[in-house]
Formats: structure tokens, sequence, C-alpha cells
């Protein structure tokens, strides 16, 4: 790469490492969610808060729009001698943290949710779909406002409040960008030197001509992104991209031919710059949606080697499927072996039959693209609401021991079941219920003003996207706790049923004391064949239990006729859920975090020289097969994984498991050492990138709980 495009990549990896450190002090020294890209900067004034006169609440959407567009017009300016591009967010608009108007609340639903420990419910939550950015890119802020101006003058009365918010926040974007075109222009204007006086002077008119213009040129798109995924983020952490390389393959193709582009390396700095800004989830690769043919280009090997050289926290994802490029799979490999981690594969066999068999052709399948933590969507036209839902599998299991007990009637394994199988079905259908009363009242309470603008349909019908505004409507759930259920089940079938080394009356009271004085039955629970190990009790258990969730979730509709997709993934639910777990009887402690994922637990295989392979069979016996994920994570140390053969097998090893129909696979390679001592003293790896979940993150910056569960993963697997 030329000098000094590689000079500005560094300088920008060296300000998020300082970036980071200030955002770590503000934050208490540790944060365990994506690192997403806030930076560390202070509002220029105090925002005025606009409230329902009603409710008194920042909520529906005057009140919404009216404080998201003060908030737009005190944030600062940002621009960077090493980034292409202007802007940045700050955080998010706090004052819209409010709730619900009360009178609209679920509260019945809410009194039940922590029965069953259901902390991440679905109901009352923002954005989580994909947007169509070509609907942006080819009208640029100003030709949105126009388009919601004209279809105002063809809708009634009725409509007026949401076009109104929504040109409210549009006028704000605009103001927004101006004043970056400003700042460039003074900032030209006062250069010390003539390559500063060009770089701020060039940025000062891009940003200009897209105060009202549709990008013309790459830059200029890229440009247009960087804006609005800060608009995004401020707006309630919204993530979701799309495919990168498709999208802006016209803008490369045109600039090339024009000869405005004449080195690839400028293009790969574009895209650093970009990633910078925030690691909003893109992906790059997948199919033709109506031939099915892979449809990487020249542009996906710069996106992929701009994150790569940038190399800080980035949620890209390679889509994998029977026809993938080798050559970008190769690439993508060997950086994960260069770096540690890079993209995680999204596995298109898993995920296209899936959603297929939900009645939707092939070509409509291909479209969805990997755009959030664990999923994907069709961009622009699917209101799904993903990775906000999930349901503990634990905490049916202690409920049903403590019926059966206390009831009087046969202890049996059998009853047991029946009685979980009860429980579980009341969890499915609160997360049922939840979702029709978030159709029924969101739109009034928080719309979904930013993605309305850029989905096929809400404006338009004059229709938030939450109440009807796109075409297809999905949902999804996501289980959690399944090895640690599944184990359970094993251990009680293992040592109570069969062995009879413990009644069933032992088992729930050391099961209430959290093992207290009972240390050898602990391990006694603890010792018997996991979920994971090959042809157990225990995976006997984990397919059990996903077969028996999937049914319950996706057999029926709700009550108003929504179709819910379920998915096993547990994102930093496995802390969450754990906190509000009792002592279980795969001699797990009250409090303790629950198993990731589908993964089986660390330590599953004896030996565990075969572990990665164990683990990948076991997560694809277990997907739910409907188009949601049931992600495989995977970290290997260093030298095993040189050892595994490299980069031909890594690479087999993916497409292996797209073809036993896995949907997501994540992985890290670190030498344990390294992991070890960055977990010992994380300042000594500053930059160490990990990817927790289904995001990344930089090591350091996750608490000692959440590095925790990372270690153990490698030293079990490697």
């Amino acid at each position: 790469m030329a000098q000094k495009y590689l000079d500005r990549i560094q300088g920008l990896h060296r300000l998020k490492i300082e970036h980071n450190e200030e955002k770590l002090r503000r934050m208490g020294g540790s944060y365990d969610l994506d690192d997403h890209g806030w930076i560390p900067l202070d509002l220029e004034h105090e925002v005025e808060a606009v409230r329902d006169k009603e409710s008194g609440l920042v909520t529906g959407m005057e009140a919404v729009t009216g404080t998201f567009a003060n908030y737009l017009d005190a944030h600062p300016i940002f621009m960077h001698p090493d980034s292409a591009f202007a802007g940045c967010w700050i955080g998010n608009v706090s004052h819209m943290n409010d709730p619900w108007r009360d009178s609209e609340r679920f509260w019945e639903n809410e009194a039940m949710l922590p029965v069953y420990n259901i902390t991440t419910r679905g109901l009352y939550a923002m954005n989580h779909c994909a947007p169509d950015l070509r609907i942006g890119l080819e009208l640029g802020w100003g030709g949105l406002l126009r388009k919601i101006e004209r279809y105002e003058s063809l809708h009634g009365e009725d409509y007026r409040e949401f076009y109104e918010g929504e040109k409210r926040l549009v006028q704000a974007i605009q103001r927004f960008v101006q004043r970056h075109a400003d700042a460039a222009r003074a900032r030209a204007e006062q250069a010390e030197t003539e390559e500063l006086r060009l770089h701020y002077g060039k940025i000062a008119e891009i940003c200009a001509y897209l105060v009202d213009g549709a990008p013309r040129t790459l830059r200029e798109a890229l440009q247009w992104i960087v804006f609005w995924q800060d608009v995004d983020r401020m707006y309630y952490n919204g993530g979701a991209g799309q495919e990168l390389d498709t999208l802006l393959q016209p803008y490369y193709e045109n600039d090339v031919r024009s000869g405005l582009i004449t080195d690839d390396d400028e293009v790969t700095w574009y895209f650093a710059s970009l990633f910078f800004n925030d690691p909003h989830y893109s992906m790059i690769g997948g199919q033709d949606p109506l031939t099915g043919k892979d449809v990487t280009s020249r542009l996906s090997f710069l996106i992929l080697e701009g994150q790569h050289l940038l190399n800080i926290p980035n949620n890209l994802a390679l889509r994998v499927h029977e026809n993938v490029n080798e050559e970008l799979l190769s690439r993508a490999v060997k950086y994960l072996f260069e770096d540690g981690t890079g993209v995680c594969y999204s596995c298109g066999t898993g995920l296209d039959r899936g959603y297929m068999r939900n009645g939707r052709p092939a070509a409509i399948a291909r479209m969805r693209s990997k755009v959030g933590c664990n999923w994907t969507a069709l961009p622009g036209i699917e209101y799904c609401l993903q990775d906000v839902t999930r349901i503990c599998l634990a905490q049916p299991l202690l409920l049903a021991l403590d019926d059966m007990v206390a009831a009087d009637e046969e202890n049996s394994m059998e009853n047991l079941l029946r009685r979980y199988e009860r429980h579980l079905a009341k969890a499915v259908q609160l997360i049922k219920d939840g979702v029709d009363w978030h159709v029924k009242y969101k739109w009034r309470n928080k719309p979904e003003v930013v993605l309305n603008l850029v989905c096929h349909g809400p404006i338009e019908r004059g229709i938030d996207m939450s109440r009807g505004g796109v075409d297809i409507v999905n949902f999804a759930c996501d289980a959690t706790a399944l090895a640690t259920t599944a184990n359970s089940l094993a251990a009680i079938e293992q040592r109570v049923v069969e062995e009879k080394k413990l009644t069933w009356e032992q088992l729930i009271t050391v099961l209430k004391n959290d093992f207290e004085g009972a240390e050898d039955i602990r391990l006694m629970l603890k010792s018997v064949p996991q979920y994971g190990a090959g042809d157990t009790r225990a995976d006997h258990y984990a397919k059990y239990l996903a077969e028996l969730y999937t049914h319950m979730m996706r057999d029926t509709p709700t009550k108003e006729g929504f179709i819910v997709l379920p998915g096993i993934f547990s994102h930093g639910d496995v802390y969450i859920h754990g906190k509000h777990l009792g002592a279980t009887p795969n001699g797990r402690h009250a409090g303790d975090a629950i198993s990731h994922s589908a993964d089986p637990d660390p330590g599953f295989l004896p030996g565990g020289g075969t572990a990665p392979t164990a683990k990948a069979n076991a997560v694809a016996s277990v997907q739910s097969g409907w188009g949601n994920s049931t992600p495989l994570q995977i970290d290997i140390d260093a030298h095993l994984a040189r050892e595994m053969g490299g980069i031909e097998n890594i690479k087999a090893y993916i497409k292996t498991h797209d073809k036993m129909g896995g949907t997501l696979i994540n992985i890290n390679v670190v030498s344990k050492e390294k992991i070890l001592q960055a977990h010992k003293n994380p300042d000594l790896y500053p930059d160490l990138v990990v990817r927790v979940t289904g995001y990344s993150a930089f090591f350091k910056s996750l608490s000692p709980e959440y590095r925790q569960q990372v270690v153990d993963r490698w030293l079990a697997n490697g």
C-alpha cells in the first residue's frame, strides 16, 4: 500500500486507542457492549427536551423528533486529517429514555416476565431491522425531504404528525451536515500546509453538496453513509448496515471509468475511514438473488483490506454459500490468522433454507443481509425486530422441579418434563403477547423515525414501519441456557433417576442452598457426560429442548397473526440471565453465568483435542431452521490452529458447518499465552480485538467477568 494511505490508516488506529482510553475513563473502567464508534466529546450546549403535552414524557412523533432535532443542533463537529470523512456521534439521545405512556405500557406482561427470567423482552424495543440505504443514496437528504413533502400532500390531516416529524428530522440532519461543511471550510482556510488545505477543502465541498444533493461518487456515497450511521446510532443505538460491496459497486465502477479513482489504495483508505466512524454491521460477498451466482467483486477485497489494515473492533460479515468466492474466503481466513479475529462467517445454506420454509422464494431469502450481532434481514422491506428478545430455557426447569416435588404425585422424569413443557409454553406466550402489544402501541410512543426514511413503504403510506409501513413483518426470539438446561436434565436422569445417588427432595434442597456444604454433590452432578461430547444423554436433551422451543415458538402465530422466528443465542445475557437464576442441577452456582448461545460449556470434551469439531457438530444439530441464527463461537489457540492445517483446514471447517445447516460462525485465533497475559494485565495489549459473541470489542474494554468467559473458551478449546 502507498505509504501516505497506510500512514493515515495507522493514524486512525492510534486515534481509536486514544479514544478508547478516554471512553474507559468515562465509563468507570469497562463496558461489555459492542465497541460502537462513539467519540468522547461533549455537547456544544444543553439540549431542550420536547415533551408530550398529555404525559409529560418524550414520547410520540412530535416530542421525539423535536428532541432529536435539538440534540443534532447541539452535537459537536468532528473531522480529522487521517480520515476521509467528517462526522461522529458522541452517544445516544439520553433525553428520550423516557418510557412509554403509562396507559400504553403492558403492565400485566411486565409483572410476569421476571417469573420466567425474561430480561431482554422485545416489548418496547427499537430498530433492529435492516435499512435499504439505496433509497437515501439515490435521493440524498434533499430528495428525502421532497419525497416526504410530496406524499404529505397526498394524505389527509390524520397523517400530518407523521410527516411533520419526519421532515423535522431530515431538516435537522441537513443542518448537521451544513455545520460540518462550514467547519471544514474554516479549517481549510486556516490550514498550515497545502495538504491540509486540500484535505479539508475536499471535505467541505462534499458536505456542502450533500446537504441537498444525492451522492455522485464513491467518496460522496460513503460520506452520506457516515452521516446516516451517526444519526442511526444516536437514535437508540441503531447499528444495522447493508451489503457494502454490491451497494457501492456502481459508484466505484463509475469513478474508475471516469478516471476519478486511479489508485485502489485510496479506496481502501475510504473504507478504513468508514469503519473508524462506526462498526455498523455490514456484509460482503453473497449471491445474486435470481441466479445464485457469487457477487464478489474487486470492491469486496478492498473493503476487507480496509478492515484488516485498520484492525479495530468491526462487525463485517462474509457470506458463505455453496458458490463462495474461494479467494475472498482465503483472504479473510489469512487475516484471521494475522489479526486474531476478523469477519464473521454468515452461513447462507442454513439461513436461506430456513427462511424459505416460511413460504419465501429462494430469491427473497438470498436478499437477506447479515446486519446484526447474530441476525439477517431483508433491507428496507422487513420489520423483524431481531436480537432483542430472549427466553431462558433453564428457568422453567427450576419452576417445574419446585412444582413437581411440592405436588402430590410421582416424582419422575416424565412428570418433570411435562411440567417443564407447561412452563416453557407460558414463557413463549408471554413473548408472543408482547409482540402483539408492541405492534399496537409502539408507533404512538417511539416511532422508527430514522429507519422510516430508508425503508420501502413508511413515507409512501404515512405509516411507521412498526405499524405496517413495510410489507414483510416477522419477529424473532432467541433461547439461552441450552447447555445449562440439557446438562441439568442429564444430571437429574443419571444421578437421581438411574443411580439414585440423590432423592428428588435432596436435589431441591442442595439447589435451594446453592450447594452450601455439598460440594461433593455439586461435583457429582457436574461430572455427568455433557452436551457436545457426542451421543450423550445431554446431547439428546439438547436436541429435545431445541425442537420443543422451536415448535412452541414457530408452529403457531401470535393472537394477532404475527410469526416469531426462533433461534438460540445469548449475547450478554449469559450474565444477565445467570444473575437472576438459581443454582441448577448441572452443578452451576446461583448467580453464575449460564451457557453461551448453543455452544457446549467449556470443558465439555475431556482432553479437548477435537473440541472445535465436536462443538461445530453439536451446534449444527440444534439449529432451529426457520431463518433465525444459532451461532457457533470458536476460540482457537493460534498454535493449534496452525497444527489443524492452517488456512485451508479452517476454510474447510467453515464450509462444512455451512453445509451442515449452520447459520453463523464467530472465530478468534489468538495464543493462550497472549490471552492469559491480556486478562491478567489488559494494559499490555490495548488494541487486542476479540469477537465476544456476535460482536467484536477491545479485550481491554471488557469487565473481568466478560474477559473470563472468553478466556475459559480458549482454555477449553485449545
